[in-house]
């Protein structure tokens, strides 16, 4: 009987101990979990700016500032190697200023369709284009980037020719 009663006491303390280890491992595997998720979204966070390093192009107009983000194409990273530039922007159509580049780009022209306000093409292999209205248009462009928030943009541009300066941001 006492042999019986010793018996159940150390079932009892180890089925204690095993609840514990049980309920330790939860611990552990949560506390683990919530680490490589903060770990993950870290990552992630950095592989974000990593990717917008270099994406981004500042744009003076005078007072006025914009950013754009650019794409990442041929194009753009021969043009990245041309900032910081100030172009002399003509006026064409109530809707856009283009400016002649130094140096030809690589080209990959496609037909855009309709041209968002705060986009930035490029013409032909050298003519760059920043648009202040958004319309359809039948014309091909090589993509090169575009204004994250072009609100005041048309006001900053005005209708005469104008002076921008490109930089990377």
């Amino acid at each position: 009987m006492l042999y019986a009663g010793f018996h159940r006491k150390v079932i009892t303390i180890s089925m204690k101990h095993q609840i514990s280890i049980v309920l330790l491992g939860l611990l552990l595997f949560t506390c683990f979990a919530h680490i490589s998720k903060e770990a993950s979204i870290a990552k992630n966070d950095t592989n974000l700016i990593n990717q917008s390093l270099g994406r981004k192009m500042k744009i003076k107009i005078g007072v006025h500032s914009f950013t754009a983000i650019l794409d990442e194409n041929k194009a753009t990273e021969a043009l990245k190697t041309q900032l910081p530039l100030s172009l002399n922007m003509t006026e064409l159509n109530d809707n856009e200023k283009y400016g002649q580049l130094p140096t030809n780009l690589p080209t990959n022209t496609e037909n855009i369709g309709t041209i968002q306000e705060g986009d930035i093409l490029l013409w032909g292999a050298n003519t760059l284009v920043v648009f202040y209205k958004t319309f359809k248009t039948s014309y091909s462009y090589t993509k090169i980037g575009r204004i994250e928030n072009p609100i005041g943009l048309a006001a900053a541009v005005g209708s005469e020719n104008v002076t921008m300066i490109f930089e990377l941001e």
